[in-house]
């Protein structure tokens, strides 16, 4: 499978920090194209730093960046940020239209698309995050959830090959965080998107097929969810928190009740203490 992205010992650090130590240090990774990467790690590691050099928004100053092969350059960074969707953390930071249908149609005007071809993609866009009858909206009177979907539909309607979601469910909450989840996944699955998710939602991140980890702009564990929520008290001591599964397993553990080192869902864990008790 060939790498959709490719960084390639990347150093960024802050001129206006008062750290020595780079926001990024020495980073080098492959994503492949169609994977569902969630990259994190505790505030000023540098997950953050790292989604913004990934599509041009900052230069690093050492190492390189490849986009489908293409280097990340001066030259050629414009292109780039055409595959790159990104999702931010605050979606009424990225509205700039009057309705729902005016802001997603925003990005299309931007690249000149013919007012046609740009109807369509709005309807379809809106149609993908379950939008549709709300395309007349003020986005300022939507539910934080539904805020987020337009946000999503803006970036699809700009067909990306690669959708970064920089903490875009931080500020929802759990009902909200589901909805933008499920949209997400839905259209990974029928675009083939590759998705990129920084984020501090443990419950997000084990939605994703391979977990980076990071601490002081480094690359610290790297992993599959089951791999990765597996380490357990390591998570928490680099600041991180742990599924409910892994929690109620410590809780278990202090009271001398043994179980299987290896991860396990919500479902799993109900399922094995079923079993495992009903044996007994």
């Amino acid at each position: 499978m060939k790498p959709m992205i490719e960084l390639n010992h990347v150093t960024y650090r802050y001129r206006e920090s008062e750290q020595d130590s780079p926001a990024l240090d020495d980073i080098s990774l492959q994503i492949n194209e169609g994977e569902w990467v969630a990259i994190i790690g505790h505030n000023g590691s540098g997950k953050s730093t790292l989604a913004k050099t990934i599509n041009g928004l900052l230069a690093p100053e050492a190492g390189e960046v490849f986009v489908e092969e293409t280097l990340l350059s001066e030259d050629s960074v414009w292109d780039i940020r055409r595959k790159i969707g990104m999702v931010f953390q605050n979606p009424d930071n990225q509205f700039v239209g009057s309705t729902v249908e005016d802001d997603v149609a925003f990005g299309l005007e931007n690249q000149g698309i013919p007012r046609e071809e740009m109807v369509t993609r709005v309807t379809d866009a809106l149609s993908r995050v379950r939008m549709s009858d709300f395309k007349e909206r003020e986005p300022a009177r939507l539910s934080g959830g539904q805020k987020q979907r337009v946000a999503i539909a803006g970036v699809v309607a700009l067909r990306p090959k690669v959708i970064i979601l920089d903490e875009a469910t931080s500020m929802l909450d759990p009902e909200g965080r589901e909805e933008v989840i499920a949209t997400i996944q839905e259209i990974k699955e029928k675009e083939k998107l590759t998705v990129i998710s920084i984020t501090h939602d443990i419950d997000e991140a084990a939605n994703a097929s391979r977990i980076i980890v990071m601490k002081q702009g480094k690359i610290v564990k790297e992993g599959t969810p089951d791999e990765i929520f597996s380490f357990g008290k390591e998570l928490v001591a680099l600041g991180l928190d742990l599924p409910f599964p892994e929690k109620l397993k410590l809780a278990l553990a202090a009271r001398k009740i043994s179980l299987p080192q290896e991860y396990m869902s919500e479902e799993r864990l109900v399922d094995w203490l079923w079993t495992s008790l009903s044996n007994k």
